[in-house]
């Protein structure tokens, strides 16, 4: 960073070579498209170079990076959550599925990726970043906070709240996943 703060030859393109791929992970788990992702990274470096002399050593450089990325990417799916009440949404496509070239592990984990990317719909923004950040990504608490600019105690809660929906959602949704009388996970009977 302060490389790129002086304007060092290579400091940006060192700076998107190593987080890059964190990043992209992150907003295409949040926005369920690679593509959308890789813009808002785009995005996320052109604000990183725009904003360079306002960032201050006392930050980490991890946390304020992954900050302008996942605000870009709420605001992303802001604007797309206002695209889709707008439009009247006349049916969903499948995608065809070409059996004999995948196997049978590849087509679960993309069936359980595809499950887990509808569900996540569920979340509000900031549970959504929360859960992808902190249980897909495996951030720790602290820096999770950091980056949503919250305590510590509100990302657990967010994470708790989150998985509680995302099970909910999961039982109504694809009840074949759970054998047996449902189950609250608040230990609650129904």
């Amino acid at each position: 960073m302060r490389g790129l703060q002086h304007d060092e030859d290579g400091a940006l393109d060192e700076l998107i070579v190593r987080k890059s791929p964190g990043l992209v992970g992150v907003a295409g788990r949040m926005l369920g498209d690679r593509e959308e992702a890789k813009d808002i990274v785009q995005i996320t470096f052109v604000r990183v170079w725009e904003h360079r002399h306002e960032f201050r050593d006392r930050w980490s450089p991890n946390t304020w990076i992954y900050r302008i990325a996942t605000n870009l990417t709420i605001d992303h799916l802001r604007a797309r959550q206002r695209r889709e009440r707008a439009m009247v949404v006349a049916g969903s496509s499948l995608r065809a599925v070409d059996s004999e070239r995948k196997s049978l592990a590849e087509l679960q984990q993309r069936e359980i990726g595809e499950i887990l990317l509808k569900l996540i719909g569920c979340l509000s923004n900031r549970q959504r970043v929360v859960f992808v950040l902190r249980a897909i990504e495996g951030l720790e608490t602290k820096e999770v906070a950091a980056i949503v600019g919250c305590r510590g105690s509100t990302v657990r809660n967010h994470l708790f709240v989150a998985r509680r929906k995302l099970r909910r959602e999961l039982e109504a949704c694809y009840p074949e996943y759970f054998p047996g009388p449902p189950v609250d996970p608040m230990g609650e009977d129904r």
